[in-house]
């Protein structure tokens, strides 16, 4: 019998664990993760309000439950936890799909004042990841710039734009909705370094801006204009094409007078993070022009965006792995079909999926092929990688080596913690925010 460990439990993780008990009718899967709580950047990534794409969680559930599935969380692998050639001396083969865990920094002066944050750390903090030790964004904050036009920059300009109605009936943990609610966000500036045409975000995510009640869409149309394809969309794929159209629309809206403004901005491509009392103040931007080749070129004309809070959300990184290979150029591990490549040749028992195998790029779905493919070679090698002998149950060795998992019994305790917590606040179920309740609740301390 095939027993496979797979790391990491976000969706790369679940669907990689569903197409092997879907393709080996024997496998036995453990899906580990150093967090106690399952579903990864579902759980911890998909915005409060975004109830839809978080019920997402439901599929993974039955993953998760299926017989010959396996959850263990608070289980380290690498450093400070299960060393990773202990892993592959456990299982036939080791899976990872853990992601990319960092995030690009613009590496300009003044990116590391204070109130300047990446939208990682941000989203981490309103989603209750206990990981998270910042708090205090949007203390004092009259005016935020976020940097960048994909979907994550959407969701934190439209989480820094929501009222408090809107956010209490969603699992936000109480400090953030505390915050949020006492904050003085008027402004949100929303800043791309090109045009419209090329920004990243869905139409979908971009629509949910001009549904928010009691704010206004600034979009300048002199400053879309810049970008020849939003004068002429015709050539531009379907996606790019709805966009243009919802920012045209926009852009020939009247000003609507309201409590919160999100201004949408193009061809800026920031340069500096002005200080103002030991802080951030103000972000300096050089406006850019297309330079024919899909790109941008800096004219030497410059703009200053008041910010007390600045984020940035420029993309994602790949971080190597105790010992395994890593191309730090793409942030992922070498591989051919999912199989791990050391120096050019095929490490037996060894694959990886999602960010770590292709790069931050893609919707949650694209994990589902990506973790198919994977899968497909595992199974071609099963013949040959079910003769090694293993030591038993790898849950034994773990408790014998001093590590005690949080098992499914456990995950469901934190749930109805969860529950229990947010009908204490006559809320909905709202997430426990720190490492120690967590804990506590999975153990029933």
């Amino acid at each position: 019998m095939l027993r496979v460990a797979v790391v990491g439990s976000g969706p790369s993780g679940c669907y990689t664990a569903q197409s092997l008990v879907q393709q080996d009718p024997d496998v036995l899967v453990d899906v580990l993760d150093r967090l106690p709580c399952p579903y990864g950047l579902v759980r911890y990534g998909v915005a409060p309000d975004h109830e839809k794409i978080k019920s997402l969680q439901n599929n993974l559930r039955g993953v998760l439950e299926h017989e010959r599935v396996r959850f263990l969380g608070g289980v380290e692998i690498g450093p400070g936890g299960v060393p990773a050639g202990r892993l592959r001396e456990l299982y036939h083969a080791v899976v990872y799909c853990v992601g990319a865990a960092t995030d690009r920094h613009l590496g300009i002066a003044g990116e590391d004042l204070p109130g300047s944050w990446s939208a990682t750390e941000f989203v981490s903090w309103y989603s209750a990841h206990p990981d998270a030790t910042a708090d205090g964004f949007v203390a004092g904050v009259r005016s935020a710039v976020v940097i960048g036009v994909g979907n994550v920059a959407v969701d934190v300009t439209r989480m820094l734009a929501r009222g408090v109605t809107e956010l209490s009936p969603t699992d936000i943990p109480q400090p953030a909705l505390t915050a949020l609610a006492a904050g003085r966000v008027a402004d949100v500036h929303m800043v791309g370094r090109r045009g419209p045409s090329q920004a990243r975000f869905t139409t979908k995510e971009l629509r949910e801006l001009g549904s928010l009640p009691d704010t206004e869409i600034a979009v300048d149309a002199e400053e879309l204009a810049l970008d020849p394809a939003y004068l002429d969309p015709a050539a531009l794929p379907a996606p790019q094409r709805r966009n243009v159209e919802v920012l045209h629309g926009w852009a020939g809206a009247g000003p609507r007078p309201s409590p919160h403004r999100i201004s949408l901005r193009f061809f800026l491509r920031p340069v500096e993070l002005l200080a103002d009392g030991g802080r951030v103040g103000a972000v300096r931007f050089e406006r850019t022009a297309p330079d024919g080749l899909g790109g941008v070129t800096g004219t030497g004309q410059f703009e200053e965006i008041e910010a007390q809070l600045v984020l940035r959300s420029v993309g994602y990184l790949g971080v190597p792995l105790e010992d395994l290979p890593f191309d730090p150029a793409t942030g992922t591990v070498p591989h051919l079909a999912g199989r791990v490549l050391r120096e050019g040749v095929v490490a037996p028992g060894e694959y990886v999926a999602g960010w770590i195998k292709r790069g931050p790029t893609g919707v949650i779905g694209t994990n589902r092929p990506c973790a198919k493919e994977t899968v497909t070679s595992l199974v071609q090698d099963a013949s040959a990688l079910v003769h090694k002998d293993l030591p038993g149950d790898p849950l034994a060795a773990l408790r014998a080596a001093g590590i005690e998992p949080v098992e499914w019994a456990g995950w469901c305790a934190i749930e109805q913690a969860e529950a229990e917590l947010g009908a204490s606040l006559g809320r909905g179920v709202v997430k426990l925010p720190d490492w120690q309740s967590l804990m506590n609740a999975a153990h029933g301390t």
